[in-house]
């Protein structure tokens, strides 16, 4: 059986290997002169492959679609694909947050080690080879996959040619394409861990200001979305960990008002308590200097602005309105939401090919007898840590033992 795999990202690679036997021809299309580009800056450079958490707390990391993953993530779990890349020769370390990576902590290792399994399988890579177009010839009953140079027929076509983000990459939306050509419906596409826009135009002096133990929240029509922990503050933007989960936790929602708390860990009233003795030990020192102690001093300025008090006041001058006003300032400080930044610059993309229309235990086609999608260009994302690539490769295995099945 001669089977067409388009994108040699993960899934396409993870494909290709896994459904490689004896009456199995595969040949893998990949546009770059390469395989893995996006593979390469996963994990700045080092290639978060997975991530070591159990089955429902890994499961609960799957922001969309998951009951989707339950049946190709059960058969072929983040446990199963490091057992899978050891005992092929990859090394593994687990880090901070149950994240895996290759012991080299190189994702150009990851890649060498993908390249070896694909001749060693003698799979048919085509690279710098640009897919135009794919139909299906009724007549001969074959998928036609057109390129720049040259026409290919295949039995079956596995479409894993990723998202928008990173364009790049080679993830320029191909996938989407190809589906709507078959009639498949595409949930629009949202960027996915990204950074987040605002148009404050007193923040400039906080640019470069990272922060730590902080609440970043937003108010959205139907509820309240809040993620504690570290965040980096740009020129007209923040990212970092908190600002990513939260840019997929609200790209479908409307959101009305967003803050952060930079004093999470202490409520209204201990906080108040914090001021008042403050100020009581140190009455005839300036505001702004006492405050050097509680805030980032990049901080002090704006909040003391924003509170409408000068640097200057004698702490004994603090009116309890005022106190509060800065309380208010440092637990509410209010950010101009402005979007989120730009889909190709997003770490993946939300949204996709529909799943309904997919089978969940061989990623194939309910539509098109013999197409398979894969990776990326389906409607399945997740948060940052390793999930996605595991979900990349969890659906890859499971179409790849369909097409295997088929031939045994």
């Amino acid at each position: 059986m001669d089977i067409g795999i388009i994108g040699a990202g993960a899934g396409g690679i993870f494909t290709a290997i896994n459904a490689k036997n004896e009456k199995n021809k595969i040949t893998l299309i990949e546009k770059n002169d390469k395989i893995g580009k996006k593979i390469f800056i996963t994990g700045k450079g080092r290639c978060n492959i997975t991530n070591a958490k159990f089955f429902d707390e890994f499961l609960d990391n799957i922001l969309v679609n998951k009951k989707f993953m339950y049946s190709s993530f059960t058969n072929f779990d983040n446990y199963a694909l490091m057992d899978y890349l050891e005992n092929k020769g990859l090394k593994l370390t687990t880090q901070r947050g149950d994240r895996v990576f290759p012991k080299s902590e190189k994702s150009n290792d990851v890649i060498k080690f993908f390249e070896k399994l694909i001749k060693e399988k003698n799979i048919d890579l085509k690279l710098n080879e640009n897919v135009n177009k794919i139909y299906k010839d009724k007549n001969l009953n074959k998928f036609i996959v057109l390129t720049q140079n040259n026409s290919y027929e295949f039995d079956k076509v596995v479409i894993a040619t990723g998202g928008l983000s990173y364009p790049l990459t080679g993830s320029t939306g191909d996938g989407y394409k190809f589906a709507k050509y078959f009639s498949h419906k595409i949930i629009s596409t949202k960027p996915g861990l990204c950074p987040i826009k605002f148009l404050d135009d007193d923040l400039d002096s906080l640019n470069g200001i990272s922060l730590k133990n902080v609440s970043l929240n937003a108010e959205c029509e139907d509820k309240k979305v809040s993620e504690f922990g570290e965040m980096l503050i740009g020129k007209k933007f923040i990212t970092g960990p908190i600002v990513l989960t939260m840019s997929s936790l609200i790209n479908r929602k409307k959101v009305k008002n967003m803050y952060i708390d930079l004093k999470a860990g202490l409520d209204f009233e201990k906080l108040d308590n914090r001021l008042l003795r403050d100020f009581e030990n140190n009455s005839n020192k300036d505001v702004g200097n006492i405050l050097k102690k509680l805030l980032l001093n990049a901080f002090v300025d704006v909040v003391l602005k924003r509170s409408n008090i000068d640097f200057h006041t004698k702490a004994n001058q603090i009116t309890k309105d005022e106190r509060f006003r800065l309380i208010k300032e440092i637990k509410y400080f209010h950010l101009k939401f402005n979007g989120l930044s730009e889909i190709k610059n997003a770490i993946i993309t939300s949204g996709g090919v529909d799943c309904k229309e997919l089978d969940p235990k061989n990623m194939q086609s309910k539509i098109v007898s013999g197409l398979y999608f894969v990776g990326e260009v389906t409607d399945v994302d997740a948060l940052t840590g390793g999930y996605n690539l595991q979900i990349a490769f969890s659906q890859a295995y499971a179409c790849a033992k369909d097409l295997r099945r088929e031939n045994e």
